[in-house]
């Protein structure tokens, strides 16, 4: 699923999705990317969706990560096997890759939501 850098969560970040969030309970390695049109508008993840992506934390097993694949961001699903990585694509053709290192942009930590208009 494709995700688009938003910029990073600090206080006073106008985001109609974020409005009311405590921006200082979240570490300054903590930034923005909001869900693409891949996500759909039902289910746990939807367009619109921002999330928000800590870059300092490891990587776990079963941990929504974003990943940069080919100039582009995109959200995967984490399975670890070993001592290895295993990325899971949360939409589409259930193909798996493995996770290099240097692609891997941060771990997702929160997740928000606008409602209404």
């Amino acid at each position: 699923m494709r995700v688009h850098y938003v910029g990073p969560l600090l206080a006073g970040l106008d985001h109609p999705a974020i409005r009311g969030y405590d921006a200082s309970q979240f570490p300054p390695s903590c930034y923005l990317v909001e869900i693409g049109d891949e996500g759909g508008i039902e289910g746990p993840l939807m367009e619109g969706d921002v999330l928000v992506v800590d870059e300092q934390r490891p990587v776990g097993h079963a941990d929504l990560v974003v990943v940069d694949l080919e100039g582009e961001q995109r959200l995967f699903k984490s399975h670890r096997i070993g001592g290895r990585l295993r990325l899971m694509p949360t939409v589409g053709p259930k193909e798996s890759r493995w996770a290099r290192r240097s692609d891997l942009r941060g771990v997702v930590v929160s997740q928000a939501r606008r409602y209404g208009w």
